[in-house]
């Protein structure tokens, strides 16, 4: 799919970027451009990966000037910028929206001007009845992204919608290994929490196959496997052979659920099993060409997809940790 093709990735230096530049680049593409705000951050990136078919162009998604002269030439996009961090986009709304909402209007608008031929956005479980202003943001740029397809252009675009990737900037796992080895301490806002996860790597093999198999107008949801967080503690205190590491609870944080959910009701019943490892949400706008891909699917048999069920027993969250390359 990517053979000899210039990709653009928005918010490229982030971990996420990392590890898709990381599983692109055999897949032999002509060009693939990182669109990014941080100067030292490209640079780095650049050290890291000496390849020639990298470009690095300093630009914020909030500039769609920036953002159509980038999209020049380029046949796919992947849209992975955003103010993902739920207490900051709390206290600073306007700076969300204009990163979140308006930027993503402005890949779609850059991706149709330079007629692109697929955009494939990044979405988050706290999409899916959103109880943050964050979650809020990347539902409306889910549906920014779906009625993109409505605009008559050659550009098809796709929603892949995950929970928390073990590892990324920000992940609890670097915060519980600090706290351990710092403080001897791990915070968890409440003991009932659980959340989604999986490993980076599993995570773009399976950007992969959505980008790959999509038609335009999907949201692809990714059926991750859950997790207790006090669960998920436990397993990193016992792995680090500190003794008397206690773990308290500070209180819910606003904005923040005890439980995340990858599909809401409501969109279960306009929801596929695509196979083992995807749902496919089907938008209720008219677009005949989905119904006719996707009639032979099965419709869920489950009205939510919620991170309290399936829940990983210890020895799994540890299998997982292993895989991910964050415990021996």
């Amino acid at each position: 799919m990517f053979n000899n093709q210039r990709i653009l990735v928005t918010g490229g230096t982030g971990s996420w970027g990392h590890e898709l530049i990381r599983q692109l680049l055999p897949q032999n593409p002509e060009e693939i451009i990182i669109f990014s705000r941080s100067e030292s951050a490209q640079v780095a990136m650049s050290r890291e990966f000496e390849d020639s078919r990298l470009s690095f162009v300093i630009g914020d998604i909030r500039d769609r000037e920036a953002l159509t002269m980038a999209c020049r030439g380029v046949d796919y996009v992947f849209h992975l910028a955003a103010l993902k961090h739920v207490p900051v986009c709390e206290d600073q709304p306007y700076e969300a929206l204009k990163t979140n909402v308006v930027g993503t209007q402005n890949v779609i608008e850059a991706a149709v001007a330079g007629k692109v031929k697929k955009v494939i956005y990044i979405s988050t479980d706290k999409a899916a009845n959103p109880s943050n202003f964050y979650g809020m943001t990347k539902a409306i740029g889910e549906k920014l992204i779906v009625y993109a397809n409505l605009l008559g252009s050659e550009t098809k675009f796709v929603t892949v919608r995950g929970g928390n990737v073990l590892g990324t900037n920000g992940s609890v796992i670097h915060l519980f290994k600090k706290q351990i080895q710092d403080k001897s301490e791990v915070r968890i806002t409440d003991f009932k929490m659980t959340r989604f996860f999986l490993t980076l790597r599993d995570a773009i093999s399976l950007l992969f196959k959505a980008s790959e198999v999509s038609v335009g107008g999907e949201i692809f949801v990714m059926t991750m496997p859950t997790c207790r967080i006090v669960d998920l503690a436990q397993v990193l205190i016992e792995a680090s052979g500190k003794p008397d590491v206690q773990i308290t609870q500070t209180g819910i944080r606003p904005g923040e659920k005890i439980h995340e959910i990858l599909m809401s009701d409501f969109e279960s019943q306009t929801t596929v099993v695509y196979d083992s490892q995807y749902l496919v949400i089907l938008p209720t706008l008219d677009m005949p060409h989905l119904k006719a891909r996707y009639s032979g699917y099965a419709p869920v048999s489950f009205s939510s997809f919620s991170s309290e069920n399936n829940l990983m027993n210890p020895q799994e969250i540890r299998d997982i940790l292993i895989r991910g390359g964050f415990l021996q």
